[in-house]
């Protein structure tokens, strides 16, 4: 039997207090960037997920820095070309946005099956950069979280 993802998600934007943010290009997507991103497992909270995800996609462990809930949801249509991976039915997910403030950027060790390459870029740069709309909003707010 497939394990089908839960249509439940969480964003997390890595940054600094200067405002450099980290972002991923995704290894199934090459050419497309994004922040942290990853569904919640049954059972897990959100911020057990956001804790998890940034552990598998970066190898930081968040619960050393300052993982926020920003208090924001994103309800979106998932992507055709990803909707497999969810229940027949499903073509909606809701997104919880986190932030997670590191004291300087930081090297990671990447997943390699999920990301190619990292990138610290300047939070406009980056927001520019994301392919999900979602995620260059999330970013957009930084100025004003930190």
């Amino acid at each position: 039997m497939i394990a089908h993802k839960i249509p439940v998600s969480v964003l997390v934007v890595i940054h600094t207090a200067d405002g450099q943010v980290l972002l991923l290009e995704r290894a199934d997507a090459p050419g497309l960037w994004q922040s942290v991103t990853g569904s919640q497992e049954a059972g897990e909270t959100l911020e057990q997920t956001a804790v998890r995800e940034v552990r598998e996609e970066t190898g930081l462990d968040a619960r050393r820095f300052a993982l926020t809930p920003w208090g924001i949801e994103n309800r979106y249509a998932i992507y055709a070309r990803w909707r497999h991976r969810y229940a027949p039915g499903v073509s909606h997910n809701t997104e919880h946005v986190f932030g997670l403030q590191l004291p300087a950027p930081q090297p990671v060790v990447l997943a390699p099956r999920e990301h190619l390459r990292y990138e610290w870029l300047p939070w406009e740069t980056a927001a520019e950069r994301c392919f999900s709309p979602s995620n260059a909003a999330a970013i957009r707010l930084l100025p004003a979280r930190i």
